[in-house]
């Protein structure tokens, strides 16, 4: 495959052309050659604190390793599969720059210890931008619910008309998910911020090196305690891939729900042009692609949680090929994380529209306020469970009826028991419905302006206030 060997004078010959191309992974951990960059040069700097190299020597690797950074950015470093994999691609380039001294980068090292490192390096800078986007996300849903304390919206359970709810409340709800998301990955933060880098192939090595040092160069917290668990773990990897699971599936129900509102069945929300698509054939359609197009992704992202867990079960210590597969699925993941939470982001600041006419309408033309009745006559010192079978046959009689509770006279009201009195129509009316509900967490408009508050209060602080 290549006219000088990867390997030692081991082999004879070169891998097998098909081969080498089954067995590199240039093509996808390119993605980590900056982080490659980084860890490499924290080594050299290691290498020459210890005096394993000179410090001359130590100078050239981290100046040789940064003219690769550069080039790589500008586009002129463009290793093919020849290269194998990322850090024979950079080592390479190194010798090629700074004559043999390159070839002692490696002293010290294994690619196990190298490629965890690497990994680490890039979900901790991945773990930072998501949560950025959690917080960018956040502020979009407190920024509407600021200005629909008061806009009503039905409450579901199980798909049928509920109780009706202030809509802040309801987008509300979504905040405090995705505030446990962005704790959970400031919770895997903790795991992934520790450096393998030291380990070697699985047992350590014999020079006399400083992985506290190294560790400190990079920033991380702390070092691995055992050079097996440190080439062999990927419970990190896992961690994270549980917590994208997590947000995916938030995104996705809130998607769902966009689905649903944007329909004629619903008409609670308009999708505006800059967010939505039409049909190639039904010129009247204008279609929800983007909460569809993240219901879609949710999978993919399940899907390689489940192949990292498939990975890692079977595999003996300490490191096996079969790691080379945790890559593409969590590079694809953080990409799937980002990308949609920014798209939701945008749909819900620019591209829909709540409609308040329509959503007073919904919460005025169902029987969402019928525990209210047995809530007034429980207050009158009808014990509840009576009120409530009371209360159920006037639901039934007003749908027999083709009625309203809002529709029964006072003098039916009373026929039905005697506590009910003219305050019976403001009881039920939809806005004091919400609004009573004011015990801590509910959606009574006090109540929602305090979790506003204290929601601005976590965005400030960074944790629940």
């Amino acid at each position: 495959m290549t006219k000088e060997q990867t390997w030692s004078q081991r082999f004879e010959s070169a891998l097998h052309p098909a081969i080498a191309r089954f067995n590199a992974s240039i093509n996808f951990d390119i993605e980590l050659i900056e982080y490659d960059l980084t860890g490499s040069q924290a080594h050299a700097k290691m290498l020459a604190h210890t005096g394993i190299i000179s410090p001359e020597e130590g100078e050239q690797l981290f100046t040789g390793l940064e003219q690769i950074r550069q080039e790589y950015r500008q586009g002129k470093f463009l290793p093919g599969v020849d290269a194998e994999d990322v850090h024979f691609a950079v080592e390479r380039r190194l010798t090629e720059i700074v004559g043999d001294v390159g070839k002692k980068l490696h002293t010290a090292r294994s690619r196990n210890d190298q490629v965890g490192t690497d990994t680490r390096l890039y979900l901790r800078d991945q773990i930072q931008q998501i949560k950025d986007k959690v917080r960018e996300f956040q502020t979009v849903l407190l920024d509407i619910a600021d200005n629909n304390v008061e806009t009503l919206i039905p409450g579901y359970t199980h798909l049928q008309r509920a109780q009706p709810l202030s809509l802040a409340h309801h987008l509300l709800a979504y905040f405090h998910m995705m505030q446990r998301d962005w704790e959970r990955l400031t919770d895997v933060e903790k795991r992934v911020n520790i450096s393998p880098l030291g380990c070697g192939a699985l047992a350590g090595t014999t020079f006399p090196i400083d992985r506290h040092y190294a560790a400190k160069v990079l920033q991380f917290d702390k070092i691995y305690a055992n050079s097996l668990d440190g080439v062999s773990d990927r419970d990190f990897a896992i961690e994270f891939l549980c917590a994208a699971s997590l947000i995916m599936v938030h995104l996705s129900r809130l998607s769902e729900e966009i689905i649903l509102w944007s329909s004629e069945e619903f008409r609670f929300v308009t999708l505006k042009d800059s967010c939505a698509t039409g049909s190639s054939i039904m010129p009247q359609k204008k279609n929800p692609d983007v909460p569809e197009l993240v219901r879609g992704k949710t999978g993919r992202v399940f899907g390689h949680l489940q192949a990292m867990l498939v990975i890692m079960k079977g595999l003996p210590l300490a490191y096996n090929k079969d790691l080379q597969e945790d890559k593409e699925g969590l590079f694809d993941s953080v990409n799937t994380v980002k990308a949609c939470l920014e798209a939701i982001a945008i749909l819900l600041r620019e591209g829909l529209k709540f409609r308040p006419e329509r959503l007073a309408q919904a919460v005025a033309e169902d029987f969402s306020n019928a525990t209210d009745v047995a809530d007034y006559l429980a207050a009158r010192g009808v014990p509840f469970r009576e009120a409530y079978n009371l209360v159920g046959k006037v639901v039934k009689t007003s749908i027999a009826a083709g009625k309203l509770l809002k529709d029964l006279s006072l003098e039916e009201w009373q026929q039905l028991h005697p506590a009910f009195a003219a305050d019976i129509y403001e009881a039920i009316s939809p806005r004091q419905v919400v609004a009573a509900r004011n015990s801590y967490g509910g959606t009574g408009f006090a109540q929602v302006k305090e979790q506003l508050l204290s929601a601005r209060r976590v965005l400030r602080d960074g944790e629940v206030g």
